[in-house]
């Protein structure tokens, strides 16, 4: 059964962002994986540091070249959530993937043996495939301004990143509407699904049973709030367990 490891919601770029404690323990256990995973908002367009989406777009291509290098080239998958689903990074990533033997991306979700693998924001609220598209293309990117950035970094010190995942997105709520939207998409419970793995919550989950699927998630490293990079194994031997499977536009 091959490892992988997957992390989401490092919102890179983002001034409240602690991803670069991190990044020698990702690096390190991509390098003893055979798939790592970016499971979305791995770069922050909304909140980007950079002047330009152009200059963020570029940092977030240079960040994943050397990513792929200090792996030792270890297989990526990139997944893009709503902070980094962004068209300019849209536009670079087809020519990122033939340069680079070992990159793959997605837009939405991807699936390998017995797990999908998505970005989380389906769970905001029911959707389809159709509302998922069009609220990503809603999704209002650019840099915030300073009085925003500020806002922002209150509701840190408040503790309200720690506070709010919970209220906004209990386990069971969640899990039921990442169910649906997998029914939608058609990998379903009956198609074999036995994990699936997300971010965008900012709230660990592990191993939340829901109708026989687990459901995971390791946080995000905004302020002081938990992290942690997930690494397991995936089944690919059970009749459809085979299936791999990923959509892009």
């Amino acid at each position: 059964m091959p490892k992988f490891c997957f992390v989401a919601d490092l919102h890179m770029f983002a001034r409240r962002s602690n991803a670069e404690r991190y990044q020698d323990q990702i690096i390190k256990t991509a390098r003893e994986s055979e798939l790592c995973i970016l499971g979305g908002d791995i770069f922050d367009f909304r909140w980007s540091k950079y002047l330009t989406e152009d200059e963020t777009a570029h940092a977030a291509v240079e960040w994943l070249r050397e990513f792929d290098s200090q792996t030792n080239h270890c297989q990526v998958h990139f997944l893009l959530g709503n902070h980094d689903d962004h068209p300019e990074l849209l536009e670079r990533l087809p020519f990122l993937e033939q340069e680079m033997k070992t990159f793959e991306w997605s837009r939405y979700y991807y699936r390998l043996g017995d797990s999908l693998f998505l970005h989380g924001d389906v769970a905001d609220k029911t959707m389809s495939a159709a509302c998922l598209k069009l609220q990503r293309e809603q999704f209002a990117h650019g840099s915030r301004t300073e009085l925003h950035n500020r806002l922002y970094d209150v509701a840190i010190k408040a503790q309200l990143h720690r506070l709010a995942p919970p209220a906004v997105y209990p386990c069971k709520r969640v899990a039921k509407r990442i169910l649906n939207y997998m029914d939608n998409i058609g990998h379903g419970r009956e198609t074999g699904i036995k994990h699936v793995y997300f971010g965008h919550t900012h709230r660990p989950m592990d191993h939340y049973l829901y109708q026989g699927i687990h459901f995971h998630n390791g946080g995000a490293p905004i302020g002081d709030a938990p992290f942690r990079i997930l690494q397991r194994t995936v089944s690919l031997n059970d009749g459809e367990n085979g299936l791999e499977s990923r959509i892009r536009e």
